[in-house]
């Protein structure tokens, strides 16, 4: 791999072309003008915070084209238009997409609205979300390219073919495998701006070797390591400039512990009270040396995202997810008990055999592990995945629409699912966000999943509602509900609420809150059409 030199001059969210790039708008209606050499590099991500690694590194391995290339980033709350108009005054001739399963639809609309205008534009749609059952989907009628698995290198060539006019006779272009020694790194392309507001996405392998049928990693054979020496140096290069947000993605950063243990001590020996550093680990493969390093580490620097998914072996076994179980929840308390990683440990929802009580089980057991959140997801039909191999035998029905989520199995029906999923969202509300740190044992005793369900539908059956439900009304909400549930519980939950308080940092007091059924607030708000009409009036 060719050395990389670092520029810090180097923008990132958009990357801006070079002057000799330029043309003015007199000569748009040429087909072949200097326009048509440009290329944007867009996707739209989830949230700002969020810098597309996928991108940049495509930036990275353009050679001598990178010098009429720019990156766009967009978040998923933008409107199409505005997408278009944005991306349109780079007068393109050449536009990629990179395509996941959470901006499908916002890609597609973009993708659509592009085309109406400047049908001459060439779109390359890469990605995972288009790397499998490609024919089928709505978006690739409307591209012209698009370039299945990692398109490192292949997304160059198909540019070079375009703007050499020998463009490819097939729309659907399968990419090489990539050995990762012959691609460029893409860390140099964050700008100081992104190291300062964003999270950096950094991988120091690619692959997994183990086989989740949920996961697009089943399809990896291996994980293959990036050379330690020059992941480290490009590591040192950003730690330099200011970076202090690291995300890994390697799907198992605790494979190779050697390798783990020299990214750690890299980073340990640079601990600063602003370095946060992320990481998927396997809960059952934590040795003594690496446990050791671990307890080194001090609070508020380290966070681990522990795969659990289910603790039933006949589930894990119908996924062929291997995981020593035992020595999972070992490890799982020995984390929170010795050192100061923040664990966020997964489990998910409608996997093919497991039942409403089974998971019930699997809950309960990761609850007492003690990991400071419990993400729990619902079974997603990520395309390419071997889950689908399990469709008739378990009954698997998925939503048509994005993210894919199951509607119904043979041993949970839709009713249940819903149930369920509200369970999730009040769970990551109360549960996860850090509000209810105190009050949340007593809240949920010994029984943590009956009861949490209890206080799940309490709150969906008063307020019908599980999203824009404010933190003062929060509070109200969940009080009443362990008063009408479990009165006997009540008043030690408010105290313990009160203890919690603070940390919503609201301006009003707690002995405000309507902690009690039986209080009435009185209402305040006037009829919003009336309001409107009010101005015209007065």
């Amino acid at each position: 791999m060719a050395m990389q030199k670092f520029s810090p001059e180097l923008p990132a969210t958009q990357i801006n072309l070079t002057d000799d790039n330029r043309s003015d708008s007199s000569n748009q209606s040429t087909h072949k003008d200097k326009a048509s050499s440009k290329i944007v590099l867009a996707t739209i991500n989830a949230r700002f915070i969020h810098a597309s690694l996928g991108l940049r590194y495509l930036y990275a391995n353009l050679q001598e084209l990178q010098s009429a290339c720019e990156i766009k980033e967009f978040v998923i709350q933008t409107r199409a238009m505005d997408i278009v108009e944005q991306i349109l005054e780079s007068k393109p001739g050449i536009v990629g997409f990179g395509v996941y399963i959470w901006n499908i639809v916002e890609t597609t609309n973009v993708v659509s609205l592009l085309k109406v205008i400047a049908p001459e534009i060439k779109i390359i749609l890469g990605g995972p979300e288009v790397s499998y059952e490609t024919e089928q989907q709505a978006i690739v009628d409307s591209a012209d390219f698009v370039l299945t698995g990692a398109a490192d290198l292949s997304f160059y060539q198909l540019c070079k073919d375009i703007l050499n006019a020998a463009e490819p006779d097939k729309k659907i272009i399968k990419s090489k495998p990539v050995e990762l020694k012959e691609i460029e790194l893409p860390y140099q392309y964050y700008s100081d701006a992104d190291l300062k507001h964003r999270l950096l996405y950094v991988e120091a392998s690619r692959g997994c070797p183990f086989k989740c049928e949920f996961c697009l990693s089943s399809l990896d054979k291996v994980s293959n390591p990036f050379e330690l020496d020059l992941f480290l140096e490009q590591m040192e290069i950003l730690y330099q400039r200011g970076a202090r947000n690291f995300k890994f993605i390697d799907r198992t950063f605790n494979l190779n512990i050697q390798t783990t243990m020299q990214i750690m001590q890299f980073f340990l020996d640079k601990m600063s009270d602003d370095l946060f550093l992320h990481f998927e680990v396997v809960p059952d493969h934590l040795p003594k040396k690496l446990k050791e390093q671990l307890t080194q580490f001090p609070e508020g620097c380290i966070q681990f995202e522990v795969g659990i998914q289910t603790f039933k072996p006949e589930v894990q076994a119908n996924i062929s997810r291997k995981q020593n179980n035992p020595k999972s929840k070992e490890n799982l308390i020995w984390l929170r008990e010795n050192t100061n990683a923040h664990i966020h440990a997964d489990l998910i929802f409608g996997l093919p055999g497991e039942t409403f009580e089974t998971f019930r089980e699997s809950f309960n057991e990761l609850y007492h592990c003690r990991p400071h959140e419990i993400q729990l997801g619902i079974l997603k039909r990520l395309k390419g995945t071997p889950i689908i191999r399990h469709t008739e035998t378990f009954d698997l029905r998925f939503s048509p629409l994005p993210p894919f989520t199951i509607l119904s199995n043979d041993c949970v029906d839709f009713s249940t699912m819903q149930r369920f999923t509200r369970f999730a969202r009040y769970w990551d509300m109360i549960g996860n966000s850090g509000h209810f740190k105190h009050s949340l044992a007593d809240m949920i005793s010994e029984n943590p999943f009956d009861d949490f369900m209890a206080i799940a539908d309490w709150l969906f059956n008063q307020t019908k509602q599980t999203h824009k439900i404010n933190q003062k009304r929060l509070y109200e909400l969940v009080s009443q509900s362990v008063e009408a549930l479990f009165p006997d519980r009540h008043q030690l939950v408010v105290s313990k609420m009160e203890l919690d308080f603070p940390s919503t940092k609201l301006k009003s007091r707690f002995s405000s809150l309507n902690l009690y059924a039986g209080q009435q607030s009185e209402s305040t708000k006037t009829n919003k059409l009336a309001q409107r009409q009010q101005r015209h009036t007065h």
